[in-house]
């Protein structure tokens, strides 16, 4: 069962190279199994017992089940699509000595710099096509090693291994070819999106690492993949949507973009996304705010977001009593200066869901004399106010572009993930909750 579910897990991760990618695969499973598509610029005709999802730019979904009674508030998993990666500039080609062609590229999140040499990359993404009158979105996946960031060997940088600093206008663009390949880049985006070069009006293509995922360990009780975080838990969670049923409260699943840059976006945990769809479904079920607002009170938020393990060759870099490890359960992760949004309630609340799904969890804190990173739950309370907590799964280089967890991992969140979405939550008063199930 663990197996099945790491498997099933690197399969949708090598099918999904970009954001959009992400995106189109998760509508591909919802549309398989009979969830209507809408839209957000077109009216809403919401009918109870019936299944939805919606998407912002491609790069954002929300699905939700609305039962066939009336509900007592909404149950949210949340998580994002992005990963850090390097964006491909316009007009990207650069040419060298007149005998090679590298792409021009910048940043895409906080990412760590140094795996990405010497390893196969390609190109994937959206492109944005003039069809007569009509502007159409079309995905790229150039499926082949397409380009590579080389080294410089060490008797040109001898510091290399002594912390150097790299440069990525310098140090760190990659190689498309020789002097032949000059112009040929846009021409093979377009051919590969079946159109022509010249309709092609904009892009928004990324790197990726070609590396396949991965079983290893003495065991393979080990996976390494590119983009696990945060694709492990958007995966699971999806799994568990689909298999958890409440007939007392909206089943919300949440796939947020641009997590690893600040969320301030259009489709990030920071825009209206998440509020405007809440709202709808609450109006589509002809409720008035006050019962939205009433609904809110007794509504939960997973934020799920992978989470630092214990790094064996790194042991006092975490904290002394809460020590995360690979195949030891969902990590609950907490902070007091508020970079994830865990508190008593949210936590008491989650652990009583693992129990009753019958899987470990454990805890992150940061060391107290080190800054850690945050993720969306908070930024989500801004626009939502919801009782939140914020999970993860343990992993190991974070922010790589080949990363590593545990192979239990993933099937825990799954069994978490179902047992919350056939649960609702009933807020009975001040500082006392009950957790529901038919």
């Amino acid at each position: 069962m663990y197996r099945e579910s790491a498997r099933e897990l690197l399969a949708f991760i090598d099918r999904s190279p970009s954001c959009y990618h992400v995106i189109s695969n998760i509508k591909e499973i919802l549309a398989s199994d009979g969830y209507e598509e809408l839209q957000e610029g077109r009216p809403w005709k919401l009918e109870a017992g019936r299944n939805y999802f919606v998407s912002r730019n491609g790069s954002s979904l929300i699905a939700f089940k609305l039962p066939t009674k009336e509900f007592s508030g909404y149950q949210i998993i949340s998580s994002h699509s992005d990963s850090p990666t390097f964006k491909v500039k316009e007009h990207p080609e650069i040419v060298t000595e007149n005998k090679y062609v590298k792409l021009n590229v910048e940043k895409y999140g906080g990412m760590i710099c140094s795996p990405w040499f010497d390893r196969p990359l390609s190109v994937a993404g959206r492109i944005m096509v003039k069809e007569k009158e009509k502007i159409c979105t079309r995905l790229v996946d150039i499926d082949r090693d397409l380009v590579m960031i080389p080294n410089l060997a060490v008797h040109m940088n001898r510091e290399v291994n002594e912390g150097y600093k790299y440069n990525v206008q310098d140090d760190m663009l990659p190689v498309l070819g020789d002097e032949t390949a000059k112009g040929s880049f846009l021409r093979m985006v377009a051919e590969n999106a079946g159109v022509l070069e010249e309709s092609v009006l904009s892009t928004d293509l990324f790197l990726y690492n070609r590396v396949k995922g991965s079983f290893w360990g003495a065991n393979e009780e080990y996976i390494s993949s590119g983009r696990l975080d945060d694709l492990q838990c958007a995966f699971a969670s999806l799994q568990g949507f689909r298999k958890g049923n409440s007939t007392k409260s909206v089943a919300v699943y949440c796939v947020l973009d641009n997590e690893e840059v600040g969320s301030a976006t259009k489709q990030g945990a920071a825009s209206t996304f998440l509020g405007d769809t809440l709202r709808r479904i609450n109006k589509g079920a002809l409720r008035d705010e006050e019962a939205f607002l009433m609904a809110l009170s007794s509504s939960f938020m997973i934020s799920a977001d992978n989470a630092h393990g214990v790094h064996p060759n790194y042991v006092k870099k975490s904290d002394p009593t809460n020590r995360p490890y690979l195949n030891e359960g969902i990590v609950i992760k907490y902070s007091a200066n508020q970079k994830y949004t865990t508190d008593a309630v949210s936590a008491a609340v989650f652990k009583m869901i693992c129990e009753r799904a019958e899987v470990p969890y454990q805890t992150f804190v940061n060391r107290s004399d080190m800054m850690g990173g945050s993720t969306l739950g908070n930024i989500s309370n801004t626009q939502v106010a919801l009782n939140t907590v914020d999970v993860g799964l343990a992993q190991l280089a974070m922010h790589s572009p080949y990363e590593s967890a545990g192979v239990k991992d993933t099937f825990y969140f799954e069994k978490a993930a179902e047992e919350f979405y056939s649960s609702w939550i009933d807020g009975t008063g001040d500082g006392e909750y009950l957790i529901c199930r038919e």
